[in-house]
């Protein structure tokens, strides 16, 4: 098997093949895709991001005579089928942005679903129903497996997203598989946080926010091999700050992991990585009536009050300390961006990013990459990561079961 160079910065890359590589027409190529995409609860699509990162591997296929079929999951539905989590919405949606029919299939298994996809013409695209309607999907059954094997001729994983899960359409559908592949979109998250993990180019600075160190915690600790710096914001730099004996007003502190706080600073100075904190914070009195905002003079929260941003001291503190990577990666808002008075930190260090002339820089996380698109800095960012949870999973080295399944003669 020819050696898949972009995928060579993973370990074992070189066993997967890319979807260029592979012959296509007049196959049936089952497709998992992540169309878990935000709704409204009138079902209306509120961003379909997700949708259209899948655009260009569907197009791919539609263009070279496949007959491609869509699995995805949608939510987290507790008995069955239930229609408010339904793919058809998302279907339609996907209909829209190709500009042609899309067939939906009512279920994602059986007799009627197997007949439809032996039906489907070359070009033809058609998306199965929630495939966590059936609980064999999240077990990783062996008998929901044969049953999505019945579907297709090949396989292709370009859902990054669930990449870190062991679930039946990820891990035990390519194993069967005689032919697999990435798709684009897998292949470009593998290609640039593999080279973060593995070969960055340095230095590198990261940069964590968020609401919790308990989230965060493995990552620090491996990125802090990594890297010359890293910068901490949101609300679980309280926790690192009352480790440093701070002030902490009414912020939200994990009083369990202050210890745990402490003993990271400590390995991370013996790692020669230096922890950078907030210096001065945005404060309100609480989160649903923060009133007018209060800016600190130091890096302590008066009593009564919470910290809902960092300050303009913390901001031309970070933006200095940015100056000179080559690498950047960036995890959790620095504040409570959806409120106005409290975004302005967040933004000012994504729009420092964004002018940044390091050679890649790396947005992984939901809460970031809303702040980016509210912010229109998309272009600013060599590569926005689909998967929040998995692309901190693969930070920290963790075994990625979705891609590990990819790989062809995994024991060798």
């Amino acid at each position: 098997m020819k050696a898949s160079i972009a995928l060579k910065d993973y370990p074992g890359g070189d066993r997967i093949k890319t979807l260029s590589s592979i012959e296509v027409a007049g196959k049936v190529v089952f497709v998992r895709v992540d169309f878990n995409v935000p709704q409204d609860k009138m079902g209306k699509i509120t961003d379909d991001t997700r949708i259209k990162a899948a655009l260009p591997t569907l197009e791919y296929l539609r263009g070279r005579g496949a007959k491609v079929i869509c699995a995805s999951h949608l939510g987290r539905p507790k008995h069955g089928k239930d229609p408010v989590f339904s793919l058809e919405p998302i279907a339609s949606r996907l209909g829209e942005l190709l500009s042609c029919d899309v067939i939906f299939a009512d279920d994602c298994v059986g007799d009627a679903v197997v007949r439809e996809a032996r039906e489907l013409r070359t070009g033809q695209i058609m998306v199965l129903e929630n495939l966590r309607f059936h609980e064999g999907e999240e077990k990783n059954s062996s008998e929901f497996v044969a049953k999505l094997s019945k579907l297709c001729d090949i396989y292709v994983n370009d859902a990054f997203g669930t990449c870190h899960r062991a679930h039946a359409s990820t891990a035990g559908l390519p194993a069967l598989a005689k032919e697999k592949a990435a798709g684009f979109l897998l292949e470009k998250e593998i290609q640039a946080l593999g080279k973060l993990v593995h070969n960055p180019d340095r230095p590198l600075i990261s940069i964590l926010g968020g609401s919790k160190v308990s989230d965060k915690a493995q990552v620090i600790e491996a990125l802090m091999i990594k890297s010359s710096k890293i910068l901490i914001g949101g609300a679980m730099a309280y926790t690192f700050l009352r480790a440093m004996k701070m002030d902490t007003g009414d912020s939200r502190v994990e009083g369990d992991l202050i210890s745990l706080a402490s003993k990271i600073m400590d390995r991370a100075k013996a790692a020669n990585c230096e922890i950078v904190l907030p210096v001065d914070h945005i404060c309100g009195k609480n989160f649903n009536e923060p009133g007018t905002p209060v800016v600190t003079e130091d890096a302590h929260i008066p009593k009564g009050m919470m910290g809902f941003d960092i300050g303009l001291k913390t901001q031309k503190l970070f933006i200095e300390k940015l100056k000179g990577a080559k690498s950047i990666f960036w995890n959790g808002p620095l504040g409570v961006f959806e409120k106005d008075d409290f975004s302005k930190g967040t933004f000012a260090i994504a729009q420092a990013i964004a002018d940044s002339n390091a050679i890649h820089k790396i947005c992984g996380g939901g809460d970031s990459v809303a702040a980016i698109n509210k912010a229109g800095l998309e272009a600013g960012f060599t590569h926005i990561s689909t998967g929040g949870g998995a692309s901190l999973e693969m930070i920290q080295g963790e075994s990625m079961p979705g891609i590990d399944a990819l790989k062809y003669n995994p024991g060798k």
